[in-house]
């Protein structure tokens, strides 16, 4: 039974990955990983696809791995390199195809977000979340390291203080303190959640997509780039921009004060 499916909307601009495996919270494991690698690369690949998101149907986001899976089969059981094949061949390659999407990528956090699931959410281009929902680093939890881009991500996006603080205690942030910190973007009511979601993705996937993908990539060559670089590094993703239809299309509209249609070419 698959633990993962995916919805279409907007003529296929939009496409939403779900988690789904209520039982265990969407606990991940490694056909589900598999599934997730792919989706990513298939959206990233299609040209009809303007906004990525993922989310988990029922009352989680994700629980992080699945560890009864983990372990399961008993030749694996005494594999000392289990745990590095396992974040090497299944988390490693999602985190990848996640961050080099050229579309925009957000989490629609519908629950709790732990361990693993909580890097999942935390390392798209945005983050929303439900009122109810929450995150927690638990891997320190069973005797671990942050993984899924933890390592490299939660110090960015905290400062070492904190970042070390909820990875060591494994502390649950609830959505609004997370987003106090910066971690997510917005916290919706219960209610209010995928209508007000639906209407960001919407309009993400009407923007001009060449130019956010020049802005993913700025802003991701930026952790390894001096400001100099970084500069000459703006006017050459801002001169191909400037050469895309949407950008002829952008002020176009602007002349004609008319509301442009960007076709994300």
């Amino acid at each position: 039974m698959t633990q993962f499916d995916v919805e279409s909307h907007f003529d296929g601009k939009l496409k939403i990955a779900f988690l789904n495996n209520p039982k265990t919270l969407n606990a991940l494991n490694r056909p589900t990983l598999s599934e997730l690698k792919t989706f990513f690369e298939e959206c990233n690949n299609d040209d009809n696809v303007r906004v990525v998101a993922l989310s988990g149907r029922g009352r989680a986001f994700c629980s992080g791995q699945d560890l009864a899976a983990a372990f399961a089969d008993e030749d694996e059981k005494n594999d000392i390199s289990i745990v590095k094949k396992l974040v090497s061949d299944f988390y490693n390659p999602v985190v990848l195809e996640l961050t080099r999407c050229k579309k925009p990528v957000v989490s629609l956090v519908n629950g709790p977000a732990v361990g693993a699931g909580a890097m999942l959410a935390l390392i798209a281009d945005f983050t929303l979340a439900t009122e109810k929902a929450y995150f927690s680093q638990a891997f320190s939890g069973i005797g671990l390291i942050p993984d899924t881009g933890g390592t490299y991500f939660l110090p960015r996006l905290l400062g070492r203080q904190m970042a070390n603080y909820l990875t060591f205690t494994g502390k649950k942030l609830s959505a609004s303190e997370a987003k106090s910190l910066g971690l997510i973007a917005e916290v919706f009511s219960e209610e209010d959640f995928m209508p007000k979601a639906m209407e960001i993705l919407e309009k993400l996937s009407e923007m001009p997509t060449a130019a956010i993908k020049f802005t993913k990539k700025a802003f991701a060559d930026s952790y390894d780039s001096t400001l100099k670089q970084q500069l000459r590094l703006e006017a050459e993703l801002q001169q191909r921009a400037a050469n895309t239809e949407d950008f002829a299309e952008g002020i176009a509209a602007f002349l004609e004060k008319r509301k442009p249609v960007y076709r994300g070419r």
